[in-house]
């Protein structure tokens, strides 16, 4: 089976590398150019998905933009039986989707119809689900909207990091991918319809999406912080300036004056970490707290939360904002 793969970051990487490792024939890899990197920008570094494919002598194409008449006319060239898109990071038109024989399936970071969209894995640890999966459809024009072949499901244990769970998800990725494709090649593909009425949506992370409130209840404070954990990071403001967090758990330890804090003040700093009040005044979450493991203050090195307090970048009950 000759397969076009279209991918870009990290998460899509061992996809390339199960097709490749199966002995499936990829005809190219189509990713986003090189992006300009470090302070004066002036250095370009290539996507994982480029650079694998360059390791395994794959050809690469990066089009600012995938159409255009000369792009299509080099897909033609290649003559695909099949593309597999995973994290590209364009929305690809129907003449695209349509081009190679077996058409175009996506390995997508949710169980479908839930979490559609750009940032399905942060959603899900958001939102609180115990548990969530990759599915494998086939691509259609609407967004993540196409019927399933494939469905993997994972728990997701409550202490668990954006980053961990997108490690765990791509690997669950390239072997249903590899499952996916051998079905099809057999014929033995069962496609499911979606079901719109139970859709969901997870947008592209946009950094207001990222700024902690202090007055949620401490569950809520925490997964917001393991969402955006390692990166962008969730943040806070103190009077030193801008500040990531990371760690955040629901306290467990009894803190003096918890019940009375205000939501984001410092209730206690030691070599274990900082805890944080949170919750509403006057509402049942009032006495809520998070632990917090490490920050990153804007313009500085990762710390610990008695370093950075003892370079007084915070105090013990200074608020966060």
């Amino acid at each position: 089976m000759r397969v076009l793969f279209w991918g870009t970051p990290d998460f899509a990487a061992p996809g390339l590398r199960a097709l490749i490792g199966e002995g499936f024939e990829v005809v190219a890899a189509i990713t986003q150019p090189d992006k300009p990197v470090g302070r004066s920008r002036s250095r370009l570094e290539s996507p994982p998905v480029k650079r694998i494919a360059m390791e395994e002598s794959v050809p690469v194409l990066q089009p600012e933009r995938p159409r255009g008449d000369d792009f299509m006319a080099r897909l033609k060239e290649l003559a695909p039986d099949i593309s597999v898109v995973v994290a590209y990071g364009h929305i690809l038109t129907t003449d695209v989707i349509d081009l190679p024989r077996l058409g175009t399936i996506n390995v997508h970071a949710s169980l479908l119809p839930k979490l559609r969209g750009a940032a399905p894995i942060q959603a899900a640890i958001r939102e609180g689900h115990s548990e969530t999966g990759i599915t494998i459809m086939r691509m259609v024009k609407a967004l993540d909207a196409g019927p399933m072949i494939l469905q993997a499901s994972t728990p997701i244990p409550d202490d668990e990091t954006y980053g961990e769970l997108q490690l765990r998800l791509a690997e669950m990725g390239a072997l249903a991918l590899i499952e996916a494709l051998a079905l099809i090649d057999l014929g033995g593909a069962t496609e499911t319809a979606q079901d719109g009425a139970q859709a969901t949506y997870a947008p592209k992370i946009e950094r207001a999406m990222t700024r902690i409130d202090w007055r949620a209840d401490a569950r809520t404070v925490a997964r917001m912080v393991r969402a955006h954990d390692p990166k962008p990071g969730a943040f806070t403001n103190a009077r030193s300036g801008e500040v990531k967090l990371f760690g955040a758990r629901p306290s467990s330890r009894l803190t003096a004056g918890a019940s009375s804090a205000e939501p984001g003040e410092v209730l206690s700093i030691d070599a274990t970490g900082m805890t944080i009040a949170c919750g509403a005044p006057g509402t049942d979450s009032a006495d809520d707290a998070v632990d917090i493991t490490s920050v990153h203050p804007a313009g500085k090195r990762r710390l610990a939360p008695f370093d950075w307090a003892r370079g007084r970048g915070i105090a013990l009950g200074e608020r966060l904002f």
